[in-house]
């Protein structure tokens, strides 16, 4: 099912060759405008001509953003016979923002090999959850990613799927108030001080954000803009999914940034930024809307995913990461 619809904020952009006027298909090396062929029939006379042709010049989020859906087709995270499925495995690394051991769940593709490095997504869960939510059976994101993989539609990928709830004092959250709000807000330190460089030292992953990924769920929604917004040159793929309130100003509290903070500087937008909503969640209702709108007139790039069949819920995560595991990583 093809999205309800999608908004880029950029300009449309046209092909065209502007030596010439002439239309050409996509080159093989984006880096090569012009490709000169001699012919060396007559010896003493030789005939350079040159061709014509260019590269796309639409931003990654133009080019790709055709391969959003809607929603996930059902046979997506069904298990297919001969096939192996790689599961998550459970690590400890210690957070010095938390001051203790937490656990970590890593899903490495079926052929894992150190010989080369994999591009990694970090999917981040909601408030009532824990790392193991993304990890379980019940979500399949092995599965789905496997199929995806298998089917030529997404590239071989390391998934982290981490505890998000940092804080010294408190092991769990307690509530939707401000305080529990802000022992969330904390994972963007721990992401950055002790799990990522955790991954980096543990897995064979590539380190430069054009083969890094976040995005979450609810208040992992919330924490992924947190940290997509402030670390815009380590990710530079950013999702969010039914994103909690208090993003920005306005919104709830406590909130991360000002309207006017909610952009992006000139040079640090996101290859891909996929903002993804639900008609049917009564838990956020309208504040993914005010995320976009806001984002919208400030100018800031992204792609607008409305479902219309699901709501706060598993169902929209999978719809989510179905169409964001497609889309990151394809320029590698």
């Amino acid at each position: 099912m093809k999205p309800k619809f999608i908004l880029l904020t950029g300009a449309a952009a046209v092909l065209a060759c502007l030596a010439c006027g002439c239309e050409s298909d996509e080159p093989e090396s984006q880096a090569e405008l012009y490709t000169e062929t001699t012919s060396t029939e007559n010896t003493t006379a030789p005939v350079t001509t040159t061709e014509c042709t260019t590269a796309d010049p639409r931003s990654y989020m133009e080019r790709h953003a055709d391969l959003l859906t809607e929603s996930a087709p059902p046979a997506i995270t069904e298990r297919r016979e001969g096939v192996t499925y790689p599961q998550f495995e459970k690590y400890y690394y210690y957070s010095s923002t938390a001051e203790r051991q937490t656990g970590v769940n890593v899903l490495l593709p079926a052929g894992y090999t150190a010989d080369r490095e994999y591009p990694v997504l970090y999917i981040l869960h909601g408030s009532g959850d824990n790392e193991d939510w993304i990890a379980s059976d019940a979500m399949m994101v092995n599965v789905m990613l496997t199929n995806l993989c298998a089917d030529g539609l997404a590239k071989e990928m390391i998934v982290v799927s981490p505890y998000i709830y940092c804080s010294k004092d408190m092991p769990f959250c307690t509530g939707l108030d401000e305080q529990n709000f802000r022992n969330f807000d904390n994972f963007r330190i721990d992401l950055m001080t002790d799990l990522k460089p955790f991954i980096e030292e543990n897995f064979s992953v590539a380190k430069d954000r054009e083969h890094t990924a976040i995005t979450g769920f609810s208040l992992g929604g919330r924490e992924a803009l947190n940290v997509g917004f402030h670390h815009p040159d380590a990710f530079g793929f950013l999702g969010s999914i039914c994103p909690a309130s208090g993003v920005v100003e306005g919104t709830g509290l406590p909130f991360v940034f000002t309207n006017e903070e909610f952009r992006f500087a000139e040079g640090q937008q996101p290859e891909l930024f996929l903002l993804s909503a639900a008609e049917q969640d009564a838990a956020v209702g309208v504040i993914p809307y005010d995320y976009h709108r806001i984002l919208t007139e400030n100018g800031t790039d992204h792609i607008w995913h409305v479902m219309t069949d699901s709501g706060h819920e598993m169902r929209s995560v999978i719809s989510h990461l179905y169409s964001f595991m497609q889309m990151i990583f394809l320029d590698e």
